[in-house]
């Protein structure tokens, strides 16, 4: 009997059995296919050794106009900007409402740093964020009380800007700001005096490197004193009562009791959960689901942060809250603002779901929010921003703002931007959203029905066609809708937690035309498994890895990744997981379906392997991976015991090939021959390597065979 070549079909399918899907791979991980035949995918290395607190649910990048090329991180915790691998937090206050005065508010206990703060009316969780602090003392004859406010600066030159509180000076001159900071956009800066000038409210502030721009907010602060403990700054809220919260001061008390001045706290954004969490009984779901007293399962969602560059500036928001506003230029220190707060903003929406800015007419999108008038949620409200101003939200004849509604569905999932066209994902169907001037500006289009996205991060545009996960199936669209066929569907929908949908996050690997889709399992509640489709192949595949944000921009070098270590780390860099400081190899293998030695009906006996593999981008001196040949009697009779007693037959196929098996025969890297005694009607073959500094590609391996009889063993 002749050689027989051992070549499979592109991806890994199990839609069928092992026996039915002959011809191709069923099993895998870490690998992908180049021109149809597997490899072992690339390896990974953080960015740096910072880390961010939080899981990261979004990742976008951008240019400034300096060269800074930031990565925006929103996590369930915080916002972050990346730059030179330094994660810097820009997490922005629900609002400048969110300042609060609070009188006999802190309370502390003797010997204790736990302080508790009382405060109603403020939805806060465990986990969220304060800003604790007093106001400015009288200046040159100014009460305190109008230095308690926030300040619009009115004019900025090198090192000073000008604010007007308000009240007239009784005398002019400089007075120091002693322990005053001052507070722009709630990143706190010393100031170095106060100057004033008798009979006018105007005050100038001498701040050196305050980067303020007029228009801008400000506000002063000064240290909470009482008890031996000084409270100024931020602090994590550790539990949250009826009334009140507490924090923990960086000293101890030295007496118990409760201050009786008014000191003031600051909010930011709520946090939130890192997955996705059920609830069940009465309260949980809408009203008069379930029966009384029993209420209907629900959950609570994860924090998702939605986010897009106006240029070289960030607008972004967390998934059921406001729109935030970071400028690039006022350094990465400096942290965001709500954007109905800018000088001259005009019904900017308060809640959205879903941003977006539209990239050749430059609209500022919010998708899912509140109408005009309104601070209620719409799910399926469509609003934009006049065209180039972010901050205009108001219709008008001299204007472009404006609003849609959509009809088809309960809420919208989210958006993906294409080239001619924004497609919206609702939870029944597919819109496309196309800019066709005044008055009616965009314009939507119904494009499918009885379509869905499992979650906001679950599409992804790829070489102009859009991918996506719904409920059981795949989708894409190119002009119209169509299921995209899937050898892994039922692996992927019988083995996913689909109460953790919203976890699920795509991203493209375009060098090699690769989607990604990252999920939880359905025994788990963080994300442990990917399956990919490449395009081009028409091959899917899967693995098991844990990231929660994918970034493949084409600005860095490599795909930008999340990972649960709270880091960032480029992938298909190196050949070995460097998420840690010390990298550790990865275990890439891939294995056959059964498939016939000859016709199936004979059994036949295998003597020898010729391997047919390389290594191209192995860092090790010695690469090598192990292959292993399964023989079956019949399908599902289980493998046949090798000559050597062990179930299957292992060589090793590397520069140093084994043979005979007490010594070593130098071969080259595509030649050589590897002896082998194994029996059957059909075989399994399987590839894998594990060293550190691995990189593999297979190629057609060849097996000598000569037939053995039509009886098995008994």
């Amino acid at each position: 009997m002749p050689q027989k070549k051992i070549t499979f079909k592109p991806g890994v399918n199990q839609e069928n059995t092992r026996y039915v899907t002959e011809g191709g791979w069923y099993d895998g991980d870490k690998i992908r296919f180049r021109q149809g035949f597997p490899e072992k995918i690339g390896g990974w290395a953080r960015i740096s050794s910072s880390t961010f607190l939080g899981v990261c649910r979004s990742l976008w990048n951008w240019v400034t106009l300096g060269g800074l090329n930031l990565i925006g991180v929103g996590t369930n915790l915080k916002f972050y900007v990346e730059n030179g691998g330094a994660y810097y937090d820009i997490t922005p206050l629900r609002n400048t409402s969110a300042t609060v005065g609070l009188s006999n508010a802190f309370t502390t206990s003797n010997a204790s740093s736990v302080v508790q703060v009382t405060s109603s009316g403020i939805n806060l969780f465990t986990g969220d964020v304060v800003n604790i602090y007093n106001q400015q003392t009288t200046v040159n004859g100014i009460p305190a009380s109008y230095f308690n406010n926030q300040f619009t600066v009115t004019r900025v030159d090198a090192n000073n800007f000008t604010i007007n509180v308000g009240y007239n000076a009784t005398s002019s001159g400089g007075s120091v700001g002693g322990s005053s900071t001052l507070t722009y956009f709630t990143y706190e800066f010393p100031i170095q005096g106060i100057t004033t000038v008798s009979g006018s409210s105007t005050v100038t502030v001498n701040a050196t490197g305050n980067g303020c721009v007029a228009g801008d907010f400000v506000y002063f602060v000064t240290t909470v004193t009482y008890n031996g403990v000084s409270l100024t700054g931020w602090y994590e809220i550790v539990s949250v009562l009826t009334n009140s919260f507490t924090v923990v001061a960086s000293t101890t008390a030295t007496g118990s009791g409760t201050l009786s001045s008014t000191s003031y706290v600051q909010y930011q954004v709520n946090t939130g959960t890192a997955t996705a969490i059920p609830q069940t009984g009465w309260g949980a779901g809408g009203w008069g689901l379930g029966g009384w007293g029993v209420g209907v399962q629900s959950t609570q969602q994860l924090q998702i942060w939605n986010q897009y560059n106006f240029g070289e500036n960030l607008v972004f928001g967390p998934r059921g809250g406001g729109i935030y506003y970071w400028i690039a230029s006022t350094g990465v220190n400096t942290i965001g603002y709500a954007l109905n707060q800018s000088y001259g903003a005009s019904d900017v929406p308060t809640v959205q779901n879903n941003l977006i800015i539209s990239d050749q007419s430059r609209f500022v999108l919010a998708f899912g929010c509140n109408d005009y008038g309104s601070s209620a949620l719409n799910p399926m409200l469509i609003r934009w921003s006049d065209q180039e101003n972010p901050i205009q939200w108001t219709p008008q004849v001299t204007n472009q703002a404006g609003s849609v509604q959509l009809s088809h569905g309960s809420t919208i999932i989210g958006v993906q931007q294409t080239r001619q066209e924004i497609l919206v994902f609702t939870d029944t169907s597919l819109y496309s959203l196309q800019y066709i001037g005044p008055p009616a500006v965009w314009e939507s289009q119904l494009m499918g029905d009885n379509t869905e996205l499992v979650g906001p991060n679950a599409a992804v545009v790829a070489s102009g066609v859009t991918y996506w996960m719904g409920n059981g199936k795949f989708y894409t669209y190119n002009g119209t809708v169509q299921t995209l066929n899937c050898d892994l569907r039922e692996f992927v929908f019988s083995n996913i937690n689909t109460q953790q949908y919203y976890q699920v996050y795509a991203g493209t690997n375009e060098a090699f035309n690769e989607v990604w889709w990252f999920y939880c399992s359905a025994n788990s509640t963080v994300i442990d498994t990917y399956v990919v489709y490449n395009y081009v192949d028409n091959a899917w595949f899967y693995g098991y890895l844990g990231r929660t944000a994918w970034a493949d921009s084409g600005i860095t070098s490599y795909p930008v990744a999340a990972t649960y270590a709270n880091n960032l780390v480029y992938h298909e860099y190196g050949t070995d997981d460097g998420t840690a400081a010390t990298p550790v190899s990865i275990d890439a293998y891939i294995q056959s379906s059964e498939f016939d030695i000859d016709d199936g009906d004979r059994f036949s006996f295998i003597w020898q392997l010729l391997p047919d593999v390389r290594f191209n981008g192995s860092s090790t001196s010695n690469p090598q991976v192990t292959m292993t040949l399964y023989g079956l009697q019949n399908s599902g009779s289980g493998y046949n015991l090798s000559q050597g007693g062990n179930a299957g037959g292992t060589v090793v196929a590397s520069n140093y090939v084994q043979y005979p098996p007490s010594s070593s025969v130098l071969v080259e890297q595509f030649t050589g021959t590897v002896p082998i005694r194994l029996r059957g009607r059909q075989i399994v073959f399987r590839i894998e390597g594990n060293q550190l500094g691995l990189q593999w590609q297979l190629g057609a391996p060849r097996i000598n065979i000569r037939p053995d009889g039509r009886r098995g063993n008994t």
